[in-house]
């Protein structure tokens, strides 16, 4: 078999998710026999101090006798996470603008916990 006809047996059905600096893409592909599974890569793109760039993959492959389980435990995972935090999406606080008060609990001398409210701004994550 050609390469060609590797490729095509490959390109079975594709869609792109393009998140910022990261790229999702989710593939259907062929077996040897002839049968199907789903590759979802991440790609991350990062700049290098020159200006030019570079990206680094990662790839998982579902089979289908997965699939049925993956999409439980990836919905039950979701749901937990938009239930215990919303869907606010929180990305935006790691920008450098971004100006935001907080309400947080201080001890004050004499042990009693009292609110307060403070700004976060100039944070770096990437620093950490």
């Amino acid at each position: 078999m050609s390469n060609n006809d590797m490729m095509e047996k490959e390109e079975i059905f594709s869609k792109v998710l393009r998140a910022g600096r990261r790229t999702y893409f989710f593939d259907v592909r062929s077996t040897k026999a002839d049968d199907y599974y789903l590759t979802i890569t991440e790609s991350k793109k990062f700049t290098n101090d020159d200006g030019s760039f570079h990206y680094k993959k990662h790839k998982i492959y579902i089979y289908k006798e997965d699939f049925a389980e993956f999409k439980e435990i990836l919905n039950e995972m979701t749901d937990f996470i938009v239930n215990e935090r919303g869907d606010e999406v929180i990305s935006e606080r790691h920008q450098k603008d971004f100006k935001k008060e907080y309400d947080t609990v201080e001890a004050s001398e004499n042990g009693e916990l009292h609110q307060t409210t403070e700004s976060f701004t100039d944070i770096d994550f990437d620093d950490i």
